[in-house]
C-alpha cells in the first residue's frame, strides 16, 4: 500500500466501480430491508443536513447488506414546484429576457424539463460523492411517468371518497409568486414595528360605562380593517358586558358591525377589544365562523386594494351585501394603503397613539415579501377520517419513533389536524385532474377522455382543465409506494413494502411523514385487507448547527460544504463562496472577517470517510449537534492510523506463512486477548446499531482499533514477530490477519472508502477471494472466541506496564532508558502473570532487572505505582537530577496558574458571561478544569520528587 493515506485517490473511482458492477442492487436473497430516501429537491445541492442523513441511511443499508438482507435503499428527487419554476424563470429571464407567460404554458413546461435534463441531477452526482450504495437504476423523480399516474389514481380516488373538496378559504398567500403556500415554506421573522390603537366609534349614541362614546382597538395591520366585520370583547369583560350586541360605525368606509362575546378576546392585553377580519387573518376568521360573522376580502392577488370589498359566506358563497371602498384606496399596495389609513385615523381624531412593538412577521422562503392571509378558492384533503387510523398505527406500535418522545409530537399535531390545502397556483407540477365546464361545473377524472366517458359529455361540449398543480407535499406524500409501480401490483411492492427505516428530521414530521402515514395506509393493504404502513420505524436526527450553536443559514454566512471537508478548500474561495451575492457590504465584511478568523488557512482535504465517521460519531439520539472542525481533523486523523495499522500488518504478512494453509500455530497471550477484545467489540457495535445508536457505535470501533488494536496489540506483536518461534510467528501473523480482516468488515458501513482498499489486500492473505467488501458477511459475536483468562492476564500485562509508563511521564524519565523495577505484595496469581509474560513485560516496559521484595519498606526512595495490592517501585537514586527536575515543574505550575487566573478572571467578568453563547461559556468552563488538573497533577509530582 502507498505510505501516505490519500482519500482523493481512491475514492471517485472506487464508487464508479461499485455502480458499475451492480453491488448497490438487491440480492434477491435474504429477508428483505429497505429504506426509501427522502427525496431532496432537483433543485438543490447538498447540504450538511444532507450528508449526515444519509450517512445513516447508507450506514443502516450497507450493514443490512452484509448480514444478508436483501436490500433497496430507493432514490429520487422531488420536482419542487416552486422552486424549479423560480430557477427557470429567472433562467429565462436572463438569457432570453423573456416571463413564462410571454411563452406560455406548454413552452415554459418543455423549458423546464431541459433545465431538469441539463442542470437537474447536481444533487445525485454529490450523493455518489458521500459513498451512498442506492440503487440507481431505480432512481425515481416525483414528475416522471409513474409517479404522475400514482398522483392522478389518488386524487380520482379520494374525490370519489369525498375525501377531496374545492372550497374557498384562507390560505398563505405569496403576493410575489401568486400562490399558496404550505406553512413550511413561510419564515417568521422577528421585527420591530408599530401598534397602532385605533378609535372605533360607537353607533346609535351608545356609550361605554366610563361614558366614552367609542371603543379602542389595537392592531400591527391597520390596513386591514377595510375588510373588518366585527370587534369581540372577553364575555367576562365587565367594561364591556353592556356594548356585546351593539354595533360599531366602521370609520372610512362607514359600516356598522357587531360587537361580539369571544374568548378570543384577552382581558389582560390591550384594551380587550379586538378588531375581527375574517378574511385577512386566521385568528380572526376562526373568531367570525364562530359567529357567522361575513367575510370581506379587500385585497387583489397582489396584495393591492381592491375597488370594492369581495364578500363571503364561510360556506364561500358570495354574499349580496355591498362592501365598498373608497376610491381613493383603489389599487393602493398594502404598505401604502397603511400609511394612508393611519393618516385619516389622525386627521379624523381616531388615532388614539401609536406604540413600537416587536412582532413575528411571516415571510414567503422563496420569494422574501410578506405573506398575506387571503381567501382563494383552493382543493382541499379532509384530513380527520385520515388521520384516525394513522394515530392508530403509532399508537399500537406497528410505527415506532426514534426518539420516542416524537411521539408526542406526531400525536399533538394529528389529534388536532385541520384540512389540507393541496392546490397551488403554478404551472410546474401535477396539473389537478378537473375539468370545468361552460357553467364552471367540475369533473375529476385521470383524464379528459375518462371525464367526457364517465359523464357523458359530447364534443360539443367545452372542458378546460384546471390551471393549478398540486402540492409538492402531496406526490411525496405516496412516496413508499408510488416508487415500487403502485397502482400496479407489482414484485417490487410486495418484497419491498413497507419500508423499515426513514430517517428524517423532526421540522417534517406532519408535512410529511404523517403524511405518508395517512396516504398509504389508505392505498396499500396486505394481502388480509389490512391497512400497510409506509415504514416501522421513523428515525429522527437532529439539526447540524455551526461550532457555537447557532442554526447554518446563507445570511450567517456561517454554512458549511460538505464536499468542502471532503475536497478541502482554500481561504479566498471559501471566503467568496460566503460573502460573494451578498447585497449588504457589512454584513459581508463581518462574514469574512469571521470566516478568515476561523479558517485561517481554509479547510483541508479530509475525504469521505473521515466525514462519515465524525457525522456518526456525533449523532446523539435526537439532538442537534454542534459542528466541530477538531473533532474532524480527529477522526481524518484516525483514518491515518487504521491506514498505518495496516500497513504494519501487511509488511510482516505478506509474502510470509500466516497459517491459513494448515501448519502449526501458537497463539500468544496478546492474540487470544486481542481476538476476545474483537468479539466483545462485534457484539457492543451490533447492538448499538440495531438501536440506532451511531455515535455509540462508532465510539466502539474508534476505541478498539486506536487503543487495542494498534495503540497495545500491534506493540504485542513485536515481541513475537521479531523473536518467536515459527509456530509462534505463523499465530500472530494469523491472528493480524484475522482481526484486521474482520475490523475492516464491521467498519465498512460507516467508512466504506477505506475499509474496502485496504481489504482488497489483505482479503487474499486470509484466503478470501472476492472482489468487494460491501457483500461479505458481517461479523458476528462468536462467544467460542473469547479466553476470559487471556483476557483477564493481558489487562493485567497492560496495567503494568502503564505504571511503569506514568511513572516514566511524571518522572520525565526517558522512555528509552532500562528501569531496575522493585516489586512487592506479589501473590500467586502475580507470580503466574510475571513468569508467563517477562518477554512482554522487558519489552514494553523497558526493564533492566525485576526484583521481588519481602517488604515494601524495605525499598529505598522510589517512585511507587500499585495493581491492586501488587505495588511497582522504580528506585529513583541516579535517575533524575532533582533540582533540574523541579526547576522545570515550577515553569510548567507558572505557566498552568497563569491561564487558571485569566480564564477564571474571563469567567467572573458578568458582561462576557452574559453576552457569551452558551457553547463559547462550556468551551471556557473547561478550559478552568483542564488548567486547575494540570496544576494539581503538577503539585502532587512537585511534592513526590521533593520527598526523594
Amino acid at each position: 500500500m502507498d505510505k501516505t493515506y490519500n482519500p482523493q485517490d481512491i475514492e471517485q473511482s472506487l464508487y464508479q466501480d461499485w455502480e458499475s458492477k451492480g453491488y448497490f442492487k438487491p440480492s434477491g436473497q435474504g429477508a428483505a430491508y429497505s429504506i426509501m430516501i427522502p427525496p431532496p429537491n432537483v433543485t438543490g445541492s447538498l447540504h450538511m443536513g444532507h450528508a449526515f442523513q444519509d450517512t445513516i441511511m447508507d450506514t443502516l443499508i450497507r450493514y443490512k447488506r452484509m448480514q444478508g438482507n436483501n436490500t433497496l435503499w430507493q432514490v429520487g428527487t422531488d420536482h419542487a414546484g416552486i422552486a424549479t419554476q423560480m430557477v427557470v424563470e429567472r433562467k429565462l429571464a436572463a438569457e432570453e429576457g423573456k416571463t413564462r407567460h410571454d411563452l406560455g404554458r406548454d413552452e415554459f413546461i418543455k423549458k423546464v424539463w431541459e433545465w431538469k435534463g441539463e442542470s437537474g441531477g447536481t444533487i445525485t452526482r454529490q450523493l455518489r460523492r458521500l459513498g451512498a450504495s442506492v440503487d440507481w437504476d431505480r432512481e425515481r423523480f416525483t414528475m416522471d411517468e409513474g409517479l404522475s399516474n400514482a398522483v392522478k389514481e389518488v386524487f380520482v380516488r379520494l374525490y370519489q371518497d369525498d375525501l377531496i373538496y374545492r372550497g374557498k378559504r384562507l390560505v398563505n398567500w405569496d403576493p410575489k409568486l401568486h400562490t399558496a403556500i404550505s406553512d413550511l415554506e413561510v419564515e417568521n421573522k422577528d421585527k420591530q414595528g408599530h401598534m397602532w390603537h385605533l378609535r372605533y366609534p360607537l353607533a346609535d349614541g351608545v356609550k361605554t360605562k366610563d361614558g366614552k362614546d367609542y371603543i379602542v382597538v389595537a392592531t400591527t395591520r391597520p390596513e386591514t380593517m377595510l375588510g373588518d366585520t366585527g370587534v369581540a370583547v372577553n364575555p367576562a369583560d365587565e367594561r364591556y358586558q353592556d356594548l356585546i350586541g351593539k354595533e360599531i360605525l366602521l370609520p372610512i368606509v362607514n359600516r356598522r358591525i357587531p360587537i361580539v362575546a369571544d374568548e378570543h378576546a384577552d382581558m389582560e392585553k390591550g384594551t380587550g377589544c379586538v378588531k375581527i377580519t375574517p378574511a385577512h387573518d386566521f385568528n380572526d376568521n376562526e373568531v367570525g365562523k364562530r359567529h357567522q360573522l361575513p367575510m370581506i376580502n379587500v385585497f387583489n392577488k397582489d396584495a393591492a386594494i381592491l375597488t370594492a370589498g369581495e364578500t363571503f359566506t364561510f360556506d364561500g358563497k358570495p354574499l349580496s351585501f355591498d362592501a365598498p371602498i373608497p376610491e381613493r384606496f383603489h389599487g393602493l399596495d398594502r404598505f401604502d394603503a397603511r400609511a394612508q389609513i393611519v393618516a385619516e385615523f389622525e386627521a379624523a381624531g381616531l388615532l388614539e397613539k401609536i406604540d413600537d412593538h416587536s412582532l413575528t412577521v411571516p415571510y414567503g422562503d422563496r420569494s422574501g415579501v410578506v405573506i398575506e392571509p387571503l381567501l382563494t378558492d383552493q382543493w382541499y384533503v379532509r384530513v380527520a377520517p385520515l388521520a384516525a387510523p394513522a394515530i392508530k398505527a403509532v399508537e399500537d406500535g406497528d410505527i415506532q419513533f426514534v426518539p420516542k418522545q416524537y411521539e408526542n409530537m406526531y400525536f399533538s399535531w394529528m389529534r388536532d389536524v385541520q384540512d389540507w390545502c393541496i392546490s397551488r397556483q403554478l404551472w410546474w407540477g401535477h396539473r389537478i385532474p378537473a375539468w370545468y365546464d361552460a357553467e364552471g361545473k367540475v369533473y375529476v377524472g385521470r383524464d379528459e377522455a375518462e371525464v367526457r366517458a364517465n359523464h357523458n359529455l359530447g364534443a360539443d361540449i367545452s372542458l378546460t382543465q384546471d390551471d393549478d398543480v398540486l402540492d409538492t407535499w402531496f406526490s411525496s406524500a405516496l412516496w413508499t409506494f408510488s416508487t415500487q409501480g403502485w397502482p400496479e401490483q407489482t414484485e417490487d411492492l410486495k418484497v419491498f413494502h413497507p419500508s423499515d427505516v426513514l430517517v428524517t428530521g423532526f421540522d417534517i414530521i406532519f408535512f410529511w411523514v404523517a403524511r405518508m402515514i395517512m396516504m398509504t395506509m389508505h392505498f396499500v393493504k396486505d394481502d388480509d385487507g389490512k391497512p400497510q404502513v409506509p415504514f416501522k420505524t421513523v428515525y429522527v436526527t437532529g439539526l447540524i448547527r455551526d461550532e457555537n450553536g447557532d442554526k447554518m443559514s446563507k445570511s450567517k454566512g456561517n454554512v458549511l460544504d460538505p464536499l468542502d471537508m471532503i475536497d478541502g478548500i482554500d481561504l479566498e474561495s471559501l471566503v467568496e463562496k460566503r460573502t460573494g451575492n451578498m447585497m449588504q457590504p457589512q454584513l459581508a465584511a463581518k462574514i469574512e472577517k469571521n470566516t478568515r478568523k476561523t479558517f485561517e488557512k481554509g479547510i483541508e482535504p479530509h475525504g469521505t470517510d473521515a466525514l462519515r465517521f465524525t457525522l456518526a460519531a456525533m449523532a446523539s439520539t435526537g439532538r442537534d449537534i454542534n459542528w466541530d472542525m477538531n473533532r474532524l481533523e480527529g477522526y481524518r486523523n484516525f483514518c491515518n492510523k487504521l491506514w498505518n495499522a495496516s500497513r504494519y500488518v501487511l509488511m510482516n504478512t505478506e509474502e510470509q506463512d500466516c497459517g491459513f494453509n494448515g501448519g502449526d500455530k501458537q497463539l500468544s497471550l496478546a492474540d487470544r486477548w486481542i481476538l476476545g477484545q474483537f468479539q466483545h467489540t462485534v457484539k457492543t457495535f451490533n447492538e448499538h446499531l440495531d438501536n440506532f445508536r451511531f455515535d455509540l457505535a462508532a465510539n466502539t470501533v474508534y476505541e478498539f482499533t486506536w487503543n487495542q488494536f494498534c495503540d497495545w496489540y500491534l506493540e504485542l506483536t513485536k515481541p513475537v514477530l521479531f523473536k518467536g518461534t515459527e509456530v509462534e510467528q505463523r499465530g500472530t501473523r494469523h491472528t493480524l490477519i484475522t482481526v484486521l480482516e474482520g475490523l475492516l468488515r464491521l467498519m465498512h458501513p460507516l467508512m466504506p472508502y477505506i475499509t474496502e482498499t485496504i481489504w482488497l489486500r489483505v482479503a487474499p492473505l486470509a484466503g478470501i477471494k472476492a472482489s468487494t467488501i460491501m457483500l461479505q458477511a458481517f461479523p458476528r459475536f462468536d462467544d467460542s472466541q473469547v479466553d476470559s483468562q487471556a483476557m483477564a492476564d493481558l489487562e493485567w500485562v497492560k496495567q503494568f506496564i502503564l505504571a511503569i509508563r506514568n511513572i516514566r511521564g511524571e518522572m520525565d524519565i526517558s522512555p528509552s532508558k532500562p528501569l531496575n523495577v522493585l516489586l512487592a505484595g506479589v501473590n500467586a496469581e502475580d507470580q503466574r502473570r510475571l513468569d508467563a509474560n517477562s518477554a512482554f513485560l522487558s519489552s514494553l516496559a523497558k526493564m533492566e532487572s525485576v526484583t521481588i521484595l519481602a517488604n515494601k519498606d524495605d525499598a529505598p526512595a522510589s517512585a511507587t505505582a500499585f495493581i491492586g495490592d501488587l505495588a511497582i517501585m522504580i528506585p529513583m537514586a541516579g535517575l533524575i537530577d532533582v533540582e533540574a527536575e523541579l526547576a522545570r515543574i515550577e515553569k510548567q505550575l507558572e505557566k498552568a496558574e497563569k491561564g487558571l487566573a485569566q480564564v477564571a478572571n474571563k469567567l467572573a467578568n458578568e458582561k462576557f458571561v452574559s453576552n457569551a453563547p452558551a457553547a463559547v461559556l462550556e468551551k471556557e468552563r473547561e478550559k478552568l478544569a483542564e488548567y486547575q488538573d494540570a496544576k494539581d497533577k503538577l503539585l502532587a509530582q512537585k511534592a513526590k520528587i521533593e520527598s526523594l
